[in-house]
């Protein structure tokens, strides 16, 4: 159905961070640019959060949510969920499988054998994740080789995931584009620091990877204008959490870091001045994304295609792990304030060039337009 409107099945495994934003967006654009949408889930996850997440989505998706088992890693699932998938397609009259993530890309991929569907895949980090070191990374990785045959494009969300792809897997036979997550027009409103707003703003998971003990370290020695201690306030919850206030006693810094527990970004965003993301691994996260448009300062590390979302400002990210060069860009960001805004102005320009939501949608529109083309 080549220039009209398609019908669309986004397969993924569980509506949970960043993935699930994307597709949550996605979804939503497709359908309110005239396009049918349904959704594949997996049934082995299913508190309520997630199906408060699914039923928000529910009036966007007239093809229905369909849930199927998807185990994280390898399992039964894996042998019958693509069966299963492939006969949805076929009943819904599918022209777009697109799969989300490892577990999406490859029961879409699979699922189109024999169908009329063409299958795309967005890896999402996903199988990038994967150590050619463990059995799961090979089989992966494998399969991935295999499924190239079955896939009309890849899209990437970061030029970063583009090149990583390659390196473990090779070089990709079929077509692949770089298209970078987007924001919604309400999300580049200013956010206005509250009264009694904390130094910094940290948003995320409480788990090592996020480098949130590299973080602390770097706290300790970092002052105000008036020789006062910064202050840290910390939205998220995680496995690291209890290891982490441990280790918040030892360096005595319970007065100055407050843990909210999971909280929404945006609105915690007011409670600090200078948005810190001090991760070890990324792909392209859009929690920095969000923080340079609510219009604040931040504080990042160059890792996974966060240098693209910096851009002009790139060769102000700090090496992951380093706890001197964290401490010494929080003490530089309050020491010189004004260098600090008109460096978020940059940034901000640049990412409103490059990181619409409409844009985004628009270029996804597009590449299924052109797949279906060449089928």
């Amino acid at each position: 159905m080549a220039g009209g409107k398609l019908r669309v099945l986004q397969v993924m495994r569980a509506p949970v961070g960043g993935l699930f934003r994307h597709v949550a967006d996605l979804t939503r654009a497709l359908a309110e640019a005239g396009h049918e949408v349904g959704l594949v889930v997996d049934s082995l996850a299913n508190d309520a959060q997630t199906e408060g997440k699914l039923a928000a989505l529910q009036p966007y998706a007239t093809l229905g949510i369909h849930r199927f088992a998807m185990p994280r890693l390898l399992g039964a699932g894996d042998l019958k969920t693509p069966f299963a998938v492939r006969k949805l397609a076929q009943v819904l009259d599918i022209d777009v499988l697109h799969g989300h993530g490892a577990k999406g890309g490859f029961y879409a991929r699979l699922a189109r054998i024999g169908g009329k569907a063409v299958a795309l895949y967005t890896p999402h980090g996903g199988v990038l994740h994967f150590s050619r070191s463990s059995l799961s990374g090979r089989v992966f990785h494998r399969l991935e080789r295999a499924l190239m045959a079955q896939t009309g494009a890849i899209i990437f969300e970061s030029a970063y995931a583009q090149a990583t792809y390659s390196a473990l897997i090779g070089q990709p036979t079929c077509p692949t584009v770089v298209i970078h997550n987007g924001l919604a027009p309400d999300e580049f409103v200013p956010v206005v620091p509250e009264t009694d707003a904390a130094d910094f703003v940290f948003v995320g998971e409480l788990r090592d990877l996020k480098g949130i003990f590299v973080l602390a370290d770097a706290l300790v020695g970092v002052t105000r204008a008036d020789d006062s201690p910064a202050t840290l306030v910390m939205a998220g919850d995680g496995p690291s959490r209890a290891p982490f206030e441990a280790r918040i006693a030892q360096l005595g810094l319970q007065q100055r870091v407050t843990l909210l527990g999971a909280q929404p970004a945006r609105p915690t965003f007011a409670k600090g001045r200078v948005a810190i993301v001090p991760s070890l691994a990324e792909s392209l996260p859009y929690v920095v994304l969000e923080a340079a448009a609510a219009q604040l300062p931040v504080i990042a590390t160059s890792v996974g295609g966060i240098p693209e979302i910096f851009g002009p400002t790139s060769s102000r990210l700090v090496p992951a792990g380093d706890v001197s060069a964290l401490a010494a860009a929080m003490q530089g960001t309050l020491d010189a304030p004004d260098a600090a805004q008109a460096e978020m102005r940059d940034r901000l320009a640049h990412i409103e060039s490059r990181f619409s939501l409409a844009t985004m949608a628009d270029s996804i529109q597009a590449l299924y337009q052109s797949v279906l083309g060449r089928a």
